[in-house]
């Protein structure tokens, strides 16, 4: 599954963050952030997952499977005794 560049990017952008802003997050060069961004390159999953706490919405969301932009609750496991 693709990630919507268009919607990473109004995230980023929303959030005031620059692609050199997530590149030094991720600890890679800008150019190979923008490859994520403009579709030339896949990301993993973990950088998917970081990337949608980061921008504070979820994978989902990247990745349009829904319009809702907000992160999902958090699940609570109940303790073991």
């Amino acid at each position: 599954m693709r990630i919507q560049t268009d919607i990473l990017k109004e995230l980023r952008k929303d959030k005031g963050l620059t692609q050199m802003d997530l590149a030094k997050h991720f600890g890679i060069s800008h150019v190979m952030y923008s490859y994520y961004e403009t579709g030339k390159r896949r990301m993993s999953l973990e950088m998917l997952c970081d990337l949608a706490d980061l921008l504070d919405t979820s994978t989902d969301y990247i990745l349009g499977r829904t319009d809702d932009p907000r992160p999902p609750r958090r699940r609570i496991h109940p303790k073991k005794s």
